[in-house]
């Protein structure tokens, strides 16, 4: 069996470091997500499918924020992407984000008969967990690859 060097077990401290901030940044602007929900539905008395949809742009300025700033944010790697082009992709994650915890809830509460807000807890999880972090690693926050470049390796 191959021994892990120092290095190999730096790299995984990192990515791990990394999958646990973005977990952190998304249930911060979970958590305001969740609760402008709960408010615009239970106070306003607005439909749950569209008090998603405002939680969600909220939630999504304050991940946003978190993310460029400090989750995917590295003093040595910069980003492969300006600003400008970080948010047109982060909008789009999002709103591919927000139909689909809006119509899973919305299936999950109609289907299953579990009340919406542990329908919006479930499709939420699942959501960010598998579309969100993935495509904010890799697409709309991805660093530079020092090792790819046109003019051969750096």
């Amino acid at each position: 069996m191959k021994k892990k060097s120092r290095t190999d077990i730096r790299k995984w401290h990192e990515k791990l470091l990394v999958f646990i901030k973005a977990q952190l940044s998304a249930l911060l602007g979970g958590v305001v997500d969740y609760l402008i929900m709960i408010f615009c539905t239970e106070i306003f008395h607005v439909h749950y499918t569209l008090s998603i949809a405002m939680g969600g742009v909220i939630g999504a300025i304050v991940n946003f924020s978190l993310n460029t700033k400090w989750t995917f944010y590295s003093k040595n790697i910069p980003y492969k992407n300006s600003v400008p082009e970080q948010l047109i992709k982060f909008v789009l994650v999002v709103i591919n984000s927000i139909l689909l915890k809006s119509t899973g809830t919305f299936l999950i509460t109609i289907f299953l008969g579990f009340d919406y807000r542990i329908s919006r807890i479930a499709a939420d999880l699942f959501v960010s967990i598998v579309l969100n972090y993935t495509l904010q690693k890799y697409w709309v926050f991805r660093k530079l690859d020092y090792h790819k470049t046109e003019y051969g390796s750096i």
